[in-house]
């Protein structure tokens, strides 16, 4: 069998997904190509213009199409001119709709963390031509059915990516190298800044605990999407305790995750998507904050700690953090059992025969 395996280039979350699931069905002895030839075709989608090309040939040539991101809003901004981006906000919600889309075209620069924005997934194009449509959560199978509610729809959970994790040594001569003491708890905030991880919550939360006289850190690792979020954000990024690490070699990366104590991972607007970064923290045995949404929705209650969007988020994020570095060996528990939980349910194994079973 031949699976046409399609994703966007350059270094994404999505692209190191799709390689590590065209390794996972190899190994299965099925033939994954990026070629014109092959028995079924897999689209890769995610919400931005880097992924115009695969959506096209989804169009064009239509097959399954994962949906990385469950709302493409922000794809269709960045990709599309006024009067096109328009026509295709009528296509999905409606010729009543005509003038909200241009209201929502001339605030686009407020895109990234305005609610609006994502309250209106444009699924409908490509749900209704695609033979099946695969999710990775509860909350991006909904956004589907409303759009497309004849849509073959097929959860599978999103899979761990393939990590060579570094001995505990290894992470500890990092931590020293970086100047962090080894009595403090080591909070880490890692993959792509935007305003909707929360950020701006995350250092003020952080601050607050710092005030207290905990001993502890905050790792900030990768980079902002947006250059004006991250000169906003310079103060706080500055205050003691915050180390900034750019965005780093995998090797690297891998030895800030594993001398973590703890990750943070805010989703809030939420695009409909399962955290990559998530899964790995949780593969490397660590303990992760995240927010009570319903992308989160899979995750059982002891495997993650969770917080509510909305005006308790501070609150309840500085509590959380509060009591996590009070009581480490509750974080390394509720660590382990997240680790046990992701290697079940979303090894490459097995994710890789959820889509084999739903290719043939």
């Amino acid at each position: 069998m031949t699976v046409g395996c399609y994703g966007p280039s350059g270094a994404t979350g999505v692209r190191d997904y799709v390689e590590a699931l065209r390794a996972a069905l190899g190994r299965r002895g099925v033939r994954c190509t990026a070629g014109e030839r092959a028995d079924v075709r897999l689209y890769h989608l995610g919400n931005n213009a880097r992924h115009r090309d695969i959506y096209r040939r989804a169009l064009e040539r239509p097959g399954v199409v994962v949906l990385h991101d469950a709302v493409l809003h922000h794809f269709f901004l960045g990709w599309l001119d006024q009067a096109r981006y328009v026509e295709e906000f009528v296509y999905n919600y409606g010729e009543w709709t005509r003038e909200l889309a241009a209201r929502l075209w001339r605030g686009r620069a407020r895109a990234a963390a305005d609610p609006r924005y994502f309250q209106f997934p444009m699924l409908r194009r490509v749900g209704e031509i695609s033979q099946a449509v695969v999710v990775h959560n509860p909350a991006a199978a909904r956004m589907v059915r409303a759009h497309a509610p004849q849509a073959r729809l097929v959860e599978i959970p999103h899979l761990i990516l393939p990590a060579a994790w570094p001995t505990l040594a290894e992470a500890e001569r990092l931590r020293q190298h970086l100047g962090i003491s080894p009595r403090a708890y080591v909070f880490g905030l890692f993959g792509y800044l935007r305003e909707s991880k929360r950020p701006a919550t995350v250092l003020r939360a952080f601050a607050r605990l710092r005030r207290e006289g905990r001993e502890c850190a905050l790792l900030v690792a990768g980079d902002f999407v947006s250059p004006d979020l991250e000169r906003a954000l310079a103060p706080q990024l500055a205050q003691p305790g915050v180390i900034r690490v750019r965005h780093a070699p995998e090797s690297v990366f891998l030895r800030l995750m594993m001398l973590a104590d703890a990750g943070i991972n805010l989703r809030h607007p939420s695009a409909g998507e399962t955290s990559g970064i998530t899964i790995r923290m949780m593969d490397a045995g660590k303990a992760v904050i995240l927010t009570a949404i319903e992308e989160n929705a899979r995750f059982p209650e002891d495997v993650c700690v969770r917080i509510e969007p909305g005006l308790a988020e501070e609150e309840m994020l500085f509590e959380a953090m509060r009591w996590m570095a009070h009581v480490p060996e509750l974080g390394r528990e509720i660590g382990r059992r997240a680790q046990a939980y992701v290697r079940r349910w979303h090894a490459p194994e097995a994710v890789a025969a959820a889509y084999l079973e739903l290719l043939t």
